[in-house]
């Protein structure tokens, strides 16, 4: 895990060398100073001598200046660092988000992905910032005031020795029993950002069915939750001051009660054994020495709560696409046309019922193609194996005649548009909306577009025309607005294929028409896919599928399936049945 975090330091290693550097220097001053006061008591005021005192009070100046200067400088470079690692973590991740197939995606939430980009980044940021100034800190004040300590007294030092197995001990068992802790707490933050991020993308529907109040019971209940987690985990690390504490004033008593000793019995004199300065300068050295046994214990705090977080953040980094390019990749579709050979999927391979079985079809480039079907008969499953968005677990899926395994994604994607039953617009303009489909498209060609989709027309009724601002998720336009706009957007890419998802349901009958006929003259070489719950949307299809349950169970044009499909036949007189029951009577 830390091999794989270490990564993303990148170009900060120079500032982390620099802040590791500069923070041993002001080790070093803060070593020094606790001398120089013991010289300033021996040799200066015991002996009376003014001169000796200014000079020590100078040098003690100049070291508490370099202290104070290495603080500041290793400070900036640390943050500077750990900034920019953060950054470096945060690109990766979402750059390794990119690269996951739907079925990567599909096993993390979309709020756990994005505590990891936040919460979890935050607290490996500040763990990270604490390792490169406390993790060096520590150990060398520890380590240079311990023998500092022993050039003065080496037997009163033994009283650290004895101290510091009771500390690391202690500390064992509070990151033992913390560790677990956190992991949970931080599962159940994604189900907290989940329960947000539901309630805001819903607010609408809540406020329609006054459930405010309900989703502010699951929003409590959660929140609950963390709270009695981070209780029982502070609760637990709360042992660290004190034991730290009890450990230093142990020192502190132990050194003054042993020096006191030694100097009443030698009378103050340094060369039979310890004097007034040389005490002064133990028990500063054993604060030194505890305080940064405090400062490692509180390292070893952070690292217990980041490691939850470490973890999850190389969950994300470690996790391999399902769906990769081959080498020698083909990078050109010759055409349309589409062939599934007994074609079976499931979205979990090997377990559970396949939700496509021997799918057997050829469909020449051009066709116009519909596909009917119950809710659940698996539509969406069909059309996504097309652009690879999942891999068949049997069979091939062939497009221009090729196995779409063979292509490169990129080329493959980009011959085939898709119009998704969630329709989504980002926030910005219209013009930089349709630009997805094609970022050098001039204006007339984004006017065709919406033309060909029938969505000029809205657009020129905005104040701002093309330039209107799309709120995030489209919410200040309609549902048939929305899907016109994404349908455009498709065929901005001039796509070999292009399939709708149902993505004419929030448009009326004429409309739907306008838009198939615009299809049927302006595009007559790219192959229409149309999935649709309206029969009068795919009956001048040239092939009309109709699914059940993961099924084809019959194929034809409208005519011969009235007759032939009972399933077609029913969905089409149940629609047809109301247009005759409002037909005027003579």
């Amino acid at each position: 895990m830390v091999k794989k975090l270490m990564q993303s330091i990148r170009e900060q290693k120079r500032n982390s060398i620099l802040a590791m550097v500069t923070i041993s220097g002001e080790v070093v001053f803060e070593v020094i100073i606790p001398m120089l006061m013991a010289n300033l008591i021996d040799f200066g005021i015991d002996a009376g001598s003014m001169s000796y005192i200014l000079k020590m009070g100078v040098a003690l100046l100049f070291a508490a200046l370099g202290q104070l200067l290495c603080g500041v400088i290793s400070g900036k470079f640390a943050a500077e660092a750990s900034s920019g690692f953060a950054r470096n973590l945060r690109h990766d991740m979402f750059y390794k988000v990119q690269t996951y197939s739907f079925s990567n995606i599909d096993k993390f939430s979309t709020a756990s992905i994005v505590t990891r980009l936040t919460t979890d980044v935050t607290n490996l940021q500040n763990t990270y910032q604490m390792i490169i100034r406390m993790a060096v800190r520590s150990p060398f004040l520890a380590l240079f005031s311990l023998i500092a300590a022993i050039s003065i007294d080496a037997k009163l030092s033994l009283i650290f020795v004895a101290v510091i197995p009771i500390l690391v001990g202690g500390l064992y068992l509070i990151m033992s029993k913390t560790h677990p802790i956190f992991e949970r707490v931080f599962r159940t933050y994604d189900k907290l950002n989940g329960v947000v991020q539901e309630n805001l993308h819903g607010i609408r529907v809540v406020k329609a069915f006054v459930r405010e109040e309900h989703e502010e019971k699951k929003f409590t209940s959660i929140s609950e939750r963390i709270y009695q987690d981070f209780r029982k985990a502070e609760q637990q690390l709360a042992w660290n001051a004190p034991l730290m504490q009890l450990c230093m004033y142990a020192c502190v008593l132990l050194l003054s009660w042993f020096g006191a000793r030694t100097i009443v019995a030698c009378g103050g004199d340094a060369v039979l054994g310890l004097s007034t300065g040389e005490l002064l300068s133990l028990i500063s050295y054993a604060t030194q020495i505890l305080m940064s046994l405090m400062g490692l214990s509180m390292i070893f705090v952070m690292l217990t709560m980041s490691r939850a977080s470490g973890e999850r953040v190389v969950e994300i980094l470690d996790e391999t696409p399902d769906i990769t390019a081959p080498e020698n990749a083909v990078t050109e579709v010759k055409d349309g046309s589409i062939e599934f050979d007994h074609v079976q999927f499931s979205y979990h391979a090997g377990t559970g019922k396949p939700v496509l079985s021997d799918i057997d079809l050829k469909i020449p480039a051009g066709a116009t193609v519909g596909v009917i079907g119950g809710t659940g008969s698996s539509k969406s499953s069909l059309v996504q194996l097309i652009p690879r968005l999942y891999d068949v677990q049997q069979g091939a899926v062939r497009v221009g005649g090729i196995d779409v395994r063979k292509y490169d994604l990129d080329t493959l994607r980009g011959a085939v548009a898709m119009v998704l039953q969630k329709n989504v617009l980002f926030s910005g303009t219209i013009k930089e909306n349709l630009r997805w489909g094609d970022e050098h498209a001039t204006d007339e060609e984004l006017v065709r577009a919406c033309r060909l989709a029938q969505a000029d027309d809205f657009i020129q009724t905005f104040p701002e025309g093309y330039d209107t601002y799309i709120e995030q998720g489209g919410t200040n336009v309609s549902g048939g607005q929305k899907q016109r706009l994404c349908i455009a957007r498709a065929l901005l890419k001039k796509p070999k294929i292009l399939i709708l998802d149902d993505s004419t349901s929030a448009v009326d009958t004429r409309t739907d028409a306008l838009i198939r006929g615009a299809f049927r003259k302006e595009i007559p070489d790219t192959t229409k896919i149309i999935i649709a719950q309206r029969i009068a949307s795919v009956q001048d299809a040239d092939m009309i599928l109709v699914l059940d349950d993961g099924r084809i169970t019959a194929c034809g044009k409208h005519d011969e399936l009235v007759q032939t499909s009972p399933i077609y036949r029913e969905v089409y007189e149940s629609q047809t049945k109301g247009d005759d029951d409002n037909a005027p009577t003579s």
